[in-house]
């Protein structure tokens, strides 16, 4: 996919129905990805995390991909944590707020549907919180 032709790729993306509300962008974003995977980590995205010494390095990383954020970051870091049980040491402080035990905060969270709707409950609640505190 790194090698693809950048135009096709836009294109199949973009098909109906489209794999992203902006097909163009997030094809670009995907490339750009899997040809970071390739130079880096020999083709193999899981080197990512298995090959990471600690948590801040895993979180380092992770935000060096394409389309992560410092947030989404984190949010994946805790992902791979409490999910899949990728664990190195520090995990839990690189990944702060969303590495946090008890919570349901993120996609992280979210086990089943009763821990969907926690999240989208603290979500909710933390949009409410930012309206009450901007008014």
């Amino acid at each position: 996919m790194a090698k693809y032709d950048p135009d096709a790729l836009g294109a199949i993306f973009s098909q109906v129905p489209a794999l992203h509300r902006f097909p163009g962008s997030m094809a670009k974003r995907v490339q750009a990805m899997c040809q970071l995977i390739v130079d880096t980590y020999d083709g193999d995205a899981a080197r990512v995390w298995t090959t990471a010494a600690d948590g801040k390095e895993l979180l380092k990383r992770v935000a060096a991909l394409p389309g992560f954020g410092q947030q989404k970051a984190k949010i994946f870091v805790a992902l791979l944590a409490k999910q899949l049980g990728v664990t190195p040491p520090g995990w839990r402080e690189a990944s702060a707020p969303f590495g946090d035990e008890g919570t349901f905060r993120s996609i992280a969270d979210i086990t089943d549907v009763s821990t969907r709707d926690q999240v989208r409950e603290y979500k909710k609640a933390m949009k409410a919180a930012a309206k009450a505190g901007g008014a």
